[in-house]
């Protein structure tokens, strides 16, 4: 045996101890054991945590158990569950729901299928582990390997249940238990990223589901078709199923008012945590269901020196602040740009891209005042349009005078109630140009700080969706915008007269 057989064999040994010490079998009588086992048939949560304590280390989130319901009451349903990494759709939807149905007549011939045939086989073993070396579930169920078959991607129990591992692609067709078809079919993370790149493949793989695995089950009889993962491209197989599933749940790591969706497990320091060590791509892609096709519209941006302040004109500090007042992942973020205009070129020279309060946001406007000092004038500008009126008086301004007494000294700051058109508009059309030609430059002394990072991550990720936040690339179109009038109105004025032409005059 290689080393490395040896030391597989190890882990799997040392799994199935663990399994059986974790799976203490009580001390009852044969009535008690009968009542007990009646009553963990009848409810799913008390079955899941007295047959799999190693698993349910958390209390179910509502959604895992919306779910469940649909599941294990119907005898027809398509679901479809879009859920971020680590969310336990495998464990819920993989081996507890397929065996509390199974223990209840309801589940006798299942398929699980991934995107290919060794991660279905990895994805189906926890199942058969259970059914061999769980020592609750042999207690009350009786031995459940069988003679008939006990492969690693195929088993039957002794019962007659089938369970099978298919890999996108293989041929389910006849997959049969005696006369029964197929009754609960699991696609679990049948996409993957190179997929994702290829729309030519996903239609494919999408035409096999379609016409090759769907089928599979009884058009009379009992059938669950369920179709989990996470959203990694904008067209998926898990996008198509949403389309046609009967139930479809997508759930993010935080939810609407950016808490965490399971917290029952997770806490926001957690969250944030996992968030922060990763681009803003990669987070939204694995935990917000928001696949981002980076550089789409802007690519290449360029980080570069930034002249003297002494030789701007001016600068501008524009804001757009969000509607929210509390730090929220989910809510948009405040941001602010500090920008400069020099030959043509618009210099970002501090941003501040956050997702914060917004006394915290005023306070970035004291930070420009502070780096520029008295070496050139900073125009500051907070985004206000017709709807924020009320919130600029009553919010905005309430907010400015406490931090203006904390600081003890007053920074102005201009409301800009500019109609503004599509967002994506003219975000593309002030700016991208700029881009393209060289001209829009980030500041490469700030190339390391986490702020500048979000800002050119959400440069990279604006589309004409703009499914991705964007306040900061909006924040930079606003004192792009600004910048540009104000030195227009600083420009000499052309009197279109020569000095030839008014000496010959006299």
């Amino acid at each position: 045996m290689k080393a490395t057989e040896r030391q597989s064999l190890q882990i799997w040994d040392e799994y199935i101890k663990n399994l059986q010490r974790e799976t203490p079998v009580p001390v009852e009588t044969e009535g008690d054991k009968a009542k007990r086992i009646a009553k963990l048939k009848g409810d799913f949560v008390a079955f899941a945590k007295y047959y799999f304590p190693n698993y349910a280390s958390a209390e179910f989130a509502p959604f895992h158990l919306q779910a469940q319901k649909k599941l294990t009451t119907s005898d027809t349903i398509y679901m479809c569950m879009a859920l971020a990494r680590e969310h336990a759709k495998s464990v819920v939807f993989g081996l507890m729901v397929p065996l509390f149905e199974m223990v209840n007549g309801r589940m006798s011939n299942m398929l699980l299928v991934s995107h290919s045939y060794d991660n279905a086989c990895e994805l189906l073993m926890p199942i058969q582990v259970n059914l061999e070396h769980n020592q609750r579930f042999v207690n009350d169920y009786g031995k459940q390997r069988s003679w008939r078959g006990w492969e690693r991607g195929s088993f039957v129990t002794g019962d007659s249940n089938s369970f099978r591992a298919i890999g996108a692609g293989q041929s389910p067709r006849g997959t049969r238990n005696e006369e029964k078809r197929p009754d609960y079919v699991l696609i679990d993370d049948i996409d993957t990223d190179e997929e994702g790149r290829n729309q030519e493949r996903i239609e494919k793989k999408w035409q096999w589901v379609e016409q090759a695995l769907f089928p599979t089950m009884s058009i009379t009889g009992t059938k669950r078709f369920i179709v989990v993962g996470n959203i990694i491209s904008k067209e998926s197989v898990v996008v198509k199923a949403s389309r046609v599933a009967d139930y479809y749940k997508k759930v993010n790591i935080l939810d609407k008012d950016g808490k965490p969706s399971w917290k029952e497990r997770y806490n926001l320091e957690q969250v944030n945590y996992m968030l922060s060590k990763i681009s803003y791509a990669s987070g939204q892609k694995e935990y917000f269901n928001n696949p981002i096709t980076q550089g789409a519209v802007f690519k290449d941006l360029r980080f570069g020196k930034i002249p003297p302040l002494s030789r701007f004109r001016l600068l501008v500090a524009y804001m757009d602040a969000s509607y929210r007042s509390t730090a929220s992942k989910k809510g948009d973020y405040k941001a602010l740009a500090l920008l400069g205009l020099h030959e043509g070129k618009l210099y970002i020279i501090k941003a501040r891209v956050e997702q914060t309060t917004l006394a915290n946001a005023i306070g970035w406007f004291y930070d420009c005042h502070e780096f520029a000092q008295d070496k050139v004038s900073i125009y500051n500008y907070v985004e206000v349009n017709g709807l924020q009126d009320p919130w600029y008086e009553d919010v905005f301004q309430p907010a400015l005078k406490v931090v203006a007494a904390a600081k003890g000294y007053t920074v102005g700051i201009s409301a800009d109630k500019r109609a503004k058109p599509d967002k994506f508009s003219r975000i593309e059309a002030h700016l991208e140009p700029l881009n393209r030609q060289g001209n829009l430059i980030f500041n490469e002394d700030e190339i390391k700080d986490p702020h500048m990072q979000r800002l050119k991550e959400q440069f990279e990720a604006i589309e004409p969706a703009l499914s991705a936040h964007d306040d900061g690339p909006d924040a930079v179109e606003g004192g792009y915008f600004i910048a540009n009038n104000k030195l227009r109105l600083l420009a000499p004025i052309a009197t279109g007269t020569s000095r030839r032409s008014v000496k010959k005059r006299f």
